[in-house]
């Protein structure tokens, strides 16, 4: 088998690249997370989305203790080939570990002074029943 198309591609000095999840459909951008080698070519290989965990050190294939798995529609490389961006289906519309549909569910209000991040999107499930 030849994988020279994991060559395009511009892993960092410890062999990761950036990528960015986002929903089809709503557009929205879900979640954010590492992949090496290995967590790309499988991620083609199963049509599901398997990361490169940084603090457990391991691939961690999306929603294998949650079941909120990503579904991979497409896969594209940014104009310096350093970045991923996953188009993906979400099941059960939760990304985050929080039992949000997002990881990005605080948004900044105020000003430089006074500015402060505030939740603005809801917990769809418990995270405590998520992960018994």
């Amino acid at each position: 088998m030849s994988f020279r198309w994991l060559n395009k591609v511009k892993w960092d000095e410890v062999g990761l690249v950036p990528v960015i999840a986002q929903e089809v459909g709503s557009n929205d951008v879900v979640m954010f997370a590492w992949m090496n080698r290995e967590a790309l070519s499988r991620t083609v290989e199963t049509g599901e989305a398997v990361y490169w965990s940084r603090s457990r050190k391991k691939l961690w294939h999306k929603g294998e203790e949650s079941g909120h798995v990503q579904k991979v529609k497409e896969i594209r490389l940014d104009c310096d080939e350093d970045v991923i961006l996953l188009k993906i289906e979400q099941v059960e519309g939760i990304a985050c570990h929080t039992g949000r549909h997002s990881c990005f569910f605080q948004k900044f209000e105020g000003n430089v002074d006074e500015g402060e991040w505030v939740t603005v999107d809801p917990v769809l499930k418990d995270p405590e029943s998520i992960y018994k």
